[in-house]
């Protein structure tokens, strides 16, 4: 495994994604979406997460703009392989990616490649984007149906560019931890991104992949700690969504008890949702999207002050808690 110099301590607990540079789910206004890098730097977050996927490749060009001037060496970049990005030969004015739920237009299409050559490729296109001689961070993209493919082709690439300092460090980032926690073990990966595996309502990675990581000194950066909605409000409503569906009643009814056990101590969901997964040591950061500015700033301060740990105890003695939880976010 390689020795990543863009560790925990100076990503800090909470990180940026950064979709909605790319127009996730509508267009950004341009009075809005030159604020999210700023707001985000001042809020104390250095932790940067994008991909080609998001927006066709606008995402990766508007953070590039963000972070222009700001000192390279105290910010850390992610960005992501397995997308390639190649012109849209059906393109017709007017025709848009919303179907991918990025409200761009479609003069680019995605085309999966988790080759060598894709990821060289896919790595010279992603620099030139951003505006960076180096990548902190590169993930291998939801290699779902492409395990084999990424195994051997993706993770050699990355450990090439890594011994070439292109980049300083390598994993992969997924919506399942099976998979991830394979790659822990059978690749000298670095990080992983487990999105939407380890929250208060779904500690599937507790089973496999943090176990896993944690015997090999692999770091996890946990996303979508807030399930796509009913972990992002003080008490969900009957609508709440749950990984991008209808969320279950049975789920909605557990988030409120959760809710309610907590309101006496001051403390909300959302600041369970994102301090939860820091509580296991395998875990050194948690990606939070926001849509502007002010979004940010509230969620930079769900990292802090901590939960109080009568609160954490009387949550796991109701059973609302999934397991795993191995030290309080203080010791950090």
């Amino acid at each position: 495994m390689g020795i990543p110099t863009d560790g925990p301590a100076q990503r800090g607990p909470v990180g940026l994604g950064v979709a909605a540079l790319g127009n996730l789910y509508s267009a950004r206004p341009d009075d809005v979406w030159p604020g999210i890098v700023p707001a985000a730097w001042e809020a104390g977050i250095r932790y940067f997460d994008v991909a080609p996927h998001y927006g066709l490749g606008l995402a990766e060009e508007r953070l590039g703009e963000g972070l222009r001037g700001l000192p390279r060496d105290e910010y850390v970049v992610s960005t992501k392989v397995g997308r390639i990005l190649e012109p849209n030969p059906e393109y017709r004015p007017g025709d848009t990616d919303i179907a991918n739920l990025f409200d761009v237009p479609a003069t680019r299409r995605r085309r999966l490649d988790y080759s060598r050559d894709g990821v060289l490729r896919s790595v010279e296109d992603s620099l030139s984007r951003l505006g960076l001689d180096r990548i902190d961070i590169l993930f291998v993209h939801d290699p779902d149906e492409n395990e084999r493919e990424a195994l051997d082709g993706a993770f050699p690439a990355l450990e090439e560019l890594r011994s070439q300092g292109v980049i300083r460090s390598y994993g992969a980032g997924m919506n399942q931890s099976a998979m991830l926690e394979r790659f822990v073990r059978n690749t000298d990966l670095d990080v992983v991104m487990c999105a939407g595996r380890y929250t208060l309502l779904d500690g599937t990675a507790a089973a496999d992949l943090l176990p896993a990581a944690q015997e090999r000194g692999v770091e996890v950066v946990v996303a979508a700690v807030f399930n796509s909605g009913i972990l992002a409000t003080e008490r969900p409503g009957a609508g709440a969504t749950f990984d991008y569906g209808a969320a279950p009643a049975a789920l909605i009814e557990r988030a409120r008890w959760i809710a309610d056990v907590a309101a006496p101590y001051g403390v909300t969901l959302p600041h369970l949702a994102v301090q939860f997964p820091l509580r296991n040591p395998a875990v050194s950061t948690v990606v939070l999207g926001a849509e502007t500015p002010e979004q940010i700033v509230r969620n930079a301060a769900l990292a802090a002050p901590p939960v109080p740990e009568e609160l954490w105890a009387e949550l796991e003695a109701d059973g609302l808690t999934p397991p795993a939880i191995l030290h309080p976010l203080s010791s950090i």
